[in-house]
């Protein structure tokens, strides 16, 4: 239907789907950091050790690490902070670019990583993949695909 300004409002099988949508995402979310805490870190935590661990040397650009991680330069840089005061990472400076700096993930990170992982793949094992048939997530993996392509381009990346 359409509105006033142009718009074209929602069917109630969209909205059914866009609201499902809406509350797996956070209520997953949730789960997934609830089941980090007792391991001493958030899902940004997680996401950033994943990073740095499939990145060559264990290493990679505050810029890209910001892209990647959909946070603000800033807000990277104080979840960095927190990050190396937990031993997780360091900063290091850029030979080429004496403004740039790495995120490196240091020992402790690692064993961390290699500590949590298994846990957190149970995690998402348990509430999310268990919870669906084969055939729904094939399925999901086509209906997806689309929207995150849509979305990759849209910034660029």
């Amino acid at each position: 239907m359409d509105t006033e300004n142009g718009s074209l409002w929602l069917t109630e099988d969209e909205q059914r789907v866009w609201r499902t949508h809406l509350d797996v995402s956070r209520l997953l979310m949730h789960q997934l950091e609830r089941d980090l805490q007792p391991f001493g870190l958030t899902n940004n935590d997680y996401e950033i050790l994943v990073n740095l661990s499939e990145s060559e040397d264990h290493r990679m650009r505050m810029s890209e690490l910001a892209t990647r991680t959909l946070q603000s330069k800033s807000r990277l840089s104080h979840q960095i902070t927190r990050m190396e005061n937990g031993g997780l990472v360091r900063r290091e400076s850029c030979d080429s670019d004496k403004r740039g700096l790495f995120a490196v993930l240091t020992q402790q990170g690692w064993d961390t990583m290699r500590n949590v992982a298994p846990h957190h793949v149970a995690s998402v094992r348990r509430h999310f993949i268990s919870q669906l048939p084969p055939e729904a997530l094939a399925d999901l993996q086509k209906a997806l695909t689309p929207v995150a392509e849509h979305l990759h381009r849209l910034r660029g990346v």
